[in-house]
């Protein structure tokens, strides 16, 4: 995809870091050292809400990771990125879908993870963009994201990739949670209290269509807010995360093309895990991406030729090992 081709360049220097960080993890800098013996017995798959992409995507990997690897595998609900994130490191889970913003924040130590940084991250690939989509009702007069000042504004979970955004976005829009009533609801929530008319407007960052915003359509109008101008410009140069991105006309209400920005989506795996495992995971999900796209509209746009674009963090022995087998150019950190 071009729009993940463009950003590439400007993460290579933090993949490169990371590895770096991962190699001094071995006693002997050995690249093996990095990652551990577990096999494929038992895998945990952290999602999202049970109503988002994620999960609908996870949900099909673990049925595929059952039928192939006879693995006893299970797919998780969770508040998404940030509290994927620390699943993974601290042993709850074998595999998770992150966001590259949450990535760069675990590594740093930033954001949600302040003062503690996370080490051993690992990407199995990159899958799809997630679109930040903010939405408002017709009802609530907003038309821009300066307007959501004094709104009452879901924001995501607590921690969640989607508020991760929600800080970033209103920050290169000059504003803060101190200038709205910020609500702290999933997507499914965020909707409802939408359809109720208790929430004016909710940031709702995923694949398009999002299937809480297609629900929503059915019963209550809404706009989507364009991420444009100066502020889009701060976004798109503050953080080499963030991708130009579009929501196509007629996704939902709306009948023309709305500007936006997005952030690339990671299959995630623990560092524990095997390089022969992981490659056997891998093997599972590209071997199978006929059922991975079949289980979301968002899905469709995960390709093998795209497993390395974007990516935040190192990938992990196993996977890169089966992507250059199967023709995918991985660049040396």
């Amino acid at each position: 995809m071009s729009q993940r081709n463009s950003k590439s360049a400007m993460l290579a220097a933090i993949v490169s870091a990371a590895a770096l960080t991962l190699t001094a993890c071995g006693n002997d800098g050995e690249d093996d050292e990095a990652t551990g013996d577990q096999d494929t017995q038992f895998l945990t798959i952290a999602t999202g809400g049970s109503s988002g992409v994620y999960y609908q995507v996870g949900a099909t990997f673990s049925d595929l990771l059952s039928d192939e690897l006879d693995s006893d595998s299970s797919v998780q609900a969770t508040g998404a990125s940030a509290e994927n994130i620390n699943l993974l490191t601290d042993g709850n889970a074998e595999i998770a879908i992150t966001m590259g913003d949450a990535n760069v924040q675990a590594l740093e130590g930033t954001g949600p993870f302040e003062g503690e940084p996370r080490d051993g991250l690992m990407a199995i690939a990159a899958l799809y963009p997630n679109t930040v989509q903010i939405v408002a009702t017709t009802a609530s007069g907003i038309e821009s994201v300066e307007d959501l000042e004094g709104k009452n504004v879901a924001v995501g979970d607590v921690g969640s990739g989607v508020e991760l955004n929600a800080q970033t976005i209103l920050a290169a829009h000059d504003m803060s949670y101190d200038d709205l009533n910020a609500d702290f609801l999933d997507y499914a929530e965020a909707t409802d209290q939408m359809a109720n008319g208790h929430t004016d407007a909710a940031f709702v960052t995923s694949g398009v269509p999002n299937p809480a915003l297609t629900e929503l359509e059915t019963n209550t109008d809404f706009i989507i807010l364009p991420i444009e101008g100066d502020g889009r410009e701060k976004l798109l140069s503050e953080h080499d995360y963030f991708i130009e991105d579009v929501i196509p006309g007629d996704t939902y209400l709306q009948s023309d093309d709305v500007e936006t920005v997005g952030v690339v989506n990671h299959l995630m795996v623990s560092s524990e895990l095997s390089d022969d495992a992981v490659y056997d995971i891998t093997r599972v999900f590209f071997d199978n991406l006929d059922a991975i796209h079949n289980s979301h509209a968002a899905a469709e746009e995960i390709t093998l030729e795209d497993a390395t674009d974007g990516l935040t963090v190192p990938l992990h022995p196993g996977a890169e090992r089966y992507l250059e087998e199967n023709g995918v150019t991985v660049e040396e950190n």
